[in-house]
């Protein structure tokens, strides 16, 4: 705020919005959503903005609801130019979690699609009054100008059945989806054309690996 930068809070804590209505009254360059992030439309929010394109994203999230939070503003993506976001620890090495990694989820394939990943710093519990249990990492995600992605409604829907059930193998999540779509080939052939072993678990695949499988399923 004192940079002269315009700044656009969102906050849904009553404690909180009192403090800042407080501390930024006299700021004209300062304005309060009082709105739960997740009813927020982002996209209305800053479509009047002359510098949209240039709206930066910085925030901590409450962690109970961080993840869909997340998920909501990779929808949203290309209201910002970038993002600087705390989160839980384990949330960010689940984020990041590289192909054969264990941690590696729905949510690891879906930032990697449209995101650009930096962990910034760690944060220890010492900083917050009062200390939670856990610690906190800062990232860095920027949005990617290319992603190789057509269909984002199909990936999303096959990066969701790969992991439904992480202990099987890809082959059996995904069977389902040759049902519901009526496609003419069996899953076990998609996968053997798009160079995918069956019997693979989804936190095996990369990521473009999970682009092949969706481009193939769109075409």
């Amino acid at each position: 705020v004192e940079s002269g930068a315009n700044v656009l809070a969102v906050e849904f804590e009553r404690d909180m919005i009192a403090v800042l209505r407080e501390k930024f009254a006299e700021n004209e360059n300062f304005q309060l959503i009082e709105q739960d992030a997740l009813k927020i439309d982002f996209n209305e929010l800053t479509k009047t903005k002359d510098q949209r394109p240039k709206t930066k994203l910085i925030a901590n999230l409450p962690y109970n609801i961080s993840t869909a939070i997340l998920q909501k503003l990779i929808e949203q993506r290309n209201c910002f130019s970038e993002m600087v976001l705390m989160f839980q620890r384990e949330v960010v090495e689940r984020i990041t979690a590289k192909a054969g990694n264990s941690e590696r989820g729905f949510l690891t394939v879906l930032v990697e699609a449209y995101l650009e990943t930096e962990k910034l710093f760690d944060v220890p519990p010492t900083a917050f009054r009062p200390a939670p249990q856990v610690w906190s990492s800062v990232m860095r995600l920027r949005i990617k100008d290319k992603t190789g992605i057509e269909n984002g409604k199909l990936f999303r829907e096959i990066i969701s059945l790969g992991f439904r059930q992480k202990r099987k193998t890809i082959l059996n999540n995904l069977k389902i989806f040759s049902v519901c779509n009526s496609k003419k080939q069996e899953m076990s052939q998609i996968l053997e054309r798009v160079e995918i072993l069956p019997d693979r678990r989804a936190e095996t695949l990369s990521i473009d690996e999970w682009k092949r499988l969706a481009q193939f399923l769109t075409d």
